[in-house]
């Protein structure tokens, strides 16, 4: 098995997993992202199979997509499918790596505060660039760009 599809192939074997076992919102989340995986392997000029760490990207990005529609649906008072989008995000994160806790982002962004030799608000994209290949796919980059600006603040 090629180490680079991981992630992929495990979303396979878990549809078929989840569609003998009637699971319809797994079934409906995995094929949705297997969707949308293969749309950006399609992207561009050639077509190419996505590493692991691209195929997190997609799902990260279909994950926020969710909490976003979870929240439309509810600020219209349509508590039904805010749930089924919320129940959708869950499956969701489940193959996406853990996120960090506050204190742990804390600690990556004084570090790439530190070893980036950044200070005040202008230097937000030195740190940025130090920054994100060490959350990538564990930190949300809102979350993350608010952190730094505060700590650049001070």
């Amino acid at each position: 098995m090629d180490p680079m599809t991981a992630l992929k192939d495990k979303l396979k074997s878990d549809l078929s997993t989840s569609m003998k076992a009637r699971d319809d919102v797994r079934v409906r989340t995995i094929r949705m992202a297997l969707a949308a995986i293969n749309v950006e392997e399609v992207a561009g000029k050639v077509a190419r199979e996505l590493s692991d760490d691209e195929v997190v990207k997609v799902l990260t990005k279909e994950a926020k997509k969710r909490k976003e529609a979870s929240e439309a649906f509810a600020n219209a008072g349509r508590a039904q499918q805010a749930q089924a989008e919320l129940d959708e995000q869950a499956v969701l994160e489940e193959y996406l790596p853990a996120q960090l806790s506050d204190e742990e982002l804390g600690r990556l962004v004084d570090e790439a505060i530190a070893e980036s030799g950044a200070s005040g608000p202008k230097a937000m994209g030195q740190v940025m660039k130090v920054l994100n290949p060490k959350v990538a796919g564990r930190a949300e980059g809102g979350r993350v760009a608010q952190l730094v600006r505060a700590r650049l603040a001070e």
